[in-house]
């Protein structure tokens, strides 16, 4: 999915969010990657994601005048609460995607779900009793061609399916409700009957599709912070009415390696956005090496994580309200961009790029949102994908500095090496130039040298960047984000990182 999911989507959702539990805490969830999948694979995905990106930025645009964004009102947590989800590397499984451990539902089911910042639905693989039988991708293919299920079959996520019937807080959504006819913008139009549910068809560039009902349920998390340790055991609570999508049918192989998706969208209805309204205004991920092992685990968490901000700052003899939160030690921030043209997606201000300390020359448009152009964080997207201005002085400057090695050709890469000694059969000991990515207010992301110039096969390196159509968005993928912890302050609108190596 992420990569390949984008989405020229139909769906819908819709309600609301709250902790059943009468206190107010934060919470974290376990990131797990899949396994590498074939780089080519891996970029036409990315490149079939980017291109969604940008048409839908473009469409965002035309609709600008129309929305205001409605303000919602939460009770906060307090100020030290938290969750947590585990969050790992889907290279195990032959994708490029970060896993998240869900539950839902009552009695609480666990489900994988890719973790994506570019999704505003959250959905699981669903059965529900008034279908006869399993749809298209539950159990057995639905065609007589085997191979596409292998994967499937060796991480058996079809074996993990949610029964909407035997949850006893699961509430459909009727297609006749303002929710599904006004607040769920990619809800079908099709309501036969006033009490049916809401239905939706959810498409993406990849050809791929999830079809299914919308409703709501309540996700179980663990709570952190004072309240909750100062018990013996970890205090579970309920967040109600998180937005559910039914997945019966879908097509197309994005979907094999795991249960579903997890929204961390910028949306009224996904998780992300909900949950952080709930928690401190903001949520947090670090992503492992893509390529880390299975048992690599890291958290996403929503609420304070000390890890990349120091908590809010009173103001003067003790009055008004609370101070912004700022970076902790060896974080960096710059302005989170939550435009609605770029929603749900994540956009940030790029100033420039520099090879070795050299900014390059890159049009200032390129960065600029008003001109066409702009840049975004995914976690959906594996490479990074620069649109051609950028990426043509990009990749001139580092196979510069690296051109004393031997080249060899490799797909989908334009630039790729023979990095073995010939003498040793070993890897060579050169160094890679430094890449840096200037962000507004001063913040510098320079990610380790294997997240761009990457392993593409034993004994050869490729400059893992993508090129993207301009005008178009520049979007940075999990790769150049790995071993970094990231947290998005929605309250505040701000963006904090820091080099971490996110095992815990």
């Amino acid at each position: 999915m992420a990569g390949r999911r984008l989405m020229t989507l139909l769906l819908l959702l819709a309600a609301f969010l709250a902790v059943a539990s009468g206190s107010k805490p934060s919470a974290k969830f376990e990131l797990i990657h899949g396994g590498q999948a074939p780089w080519d694979e891996v970029a036409r995905k990315d490149q079939e994601r980017t291109a969604f990106i940008c048409s839908h930025a473009r469409r965002r645009a035309t609709e600008a005048a129309a929305r205001g964004g409605a303000k919602r009102k939460a009770k906060a947590a307090p100020a030290d609460e938290a969750f947590a989800m585990p969050l790992s590397s889907g290279a195990y499984t032959g994708t490029g995607q970060y896993f998240v451990r869900f539950r839902v539902g009552t009695p609480a089911r666990p489900f994988l779900l890719v973790a994506d910042t570019g999704s505003d639905l959250t959905w699981v693989k669903c059965h529900r009793h008034d279908h006869d039988a399993p749809a298209p991708g539950y159990g057995a293919p639905a065609s007589n061609d085997s191979s596409s299920w292998l994967s499937a079959a060796a991480s058996s996520s079809h074996a993990r399916v949610f029964l909407p019937d035997r949850s006893r807080t699961w509430a459909p959504i009727p297609c006749s409700s303002d929710t599904c006819t006004a607040s769920l913008p990619f809800s079908l139009a099709a309501c036969p009957t006033p009490g049916g549910p809401c239905a939706y068809d959810y498409r993406y560039k990849d050809g791929s599709a999830a079809r299914g009902t919308v409703g709501t349920d309540s996700a179980t998390i663990a709570l952190s912070g004072r309240a909750a340790t100062a018990k013996k055991q970890q205090r579970q609570a309920k967040l109600r009415g998180v937005v559910l999508g039914c997945t019966t049918s879908y097509t197309g192989e994005s979907f094999l390696a795991s249960d579903g998706v997890l929204s961390l969208g910028y949306s009224n209805i996904s998780f992300a956005s909900r949950a952080a309204a709930r928690f401190g205004g903001r949520f947090s991920y670090c992503l492992v090496d893509h390529l880390a092992p299975r048992n690599a685990t890291s958290y996403l968490t929503f609420g304070p994580n000390p890890a990349v901000s120091s908590p809010p700052s009173k103001t003067a003899c003790g009055g008004g309200s609370p101070a912004a939160a700022a970076p902790g030690p060896g974080a960096r921030q710059t302005p989170l961009l939550l435009d609605h043209r770029m929603r749900p997606f994540y956009a940030v201000t790029v100033n420039g790029i520099s090879v070795d300390g050299e900014l390059l020359k890159i049009p200032r448009l390129v960065w600029d949102v008003e001109k066409g152009g702009g840049a975004i964080l995914d976690s959906g997207t594996s490479l990074t994908v620069l649109v051609s201005p950028a990426y043509r002085a990009v990749v001139a400057a580092l196979s510069k500095k690296l051109a004393g090695l031997p080249r060899v050709t490799m797909d989908p890469f334009d630039y790729c090496y023979n990095w073995t000694s010939p003498s040793t059969g070993e890897d060579l000991a050169m160094a890679v130039p430094e890449l840096a990515v200037h962000f507004a207010g001063s913040a510098r992301l320079q990610p380790p040298a294997k997240s761009y110039v990457i392993d593409a096969a034993p004994g050869v390196k490729c400059i893992g960047l993508q090129e993207g159509d301009w005008p178009g968005v520049s979007v940075i993928g999990n790769i150049l984000q790995q071993e970094h912890l990231w947290e998005f302050d929605l309250k505040n609108r701000r963006l904090r990182f820091k080099r971490s190596r996110c095992t815990q």
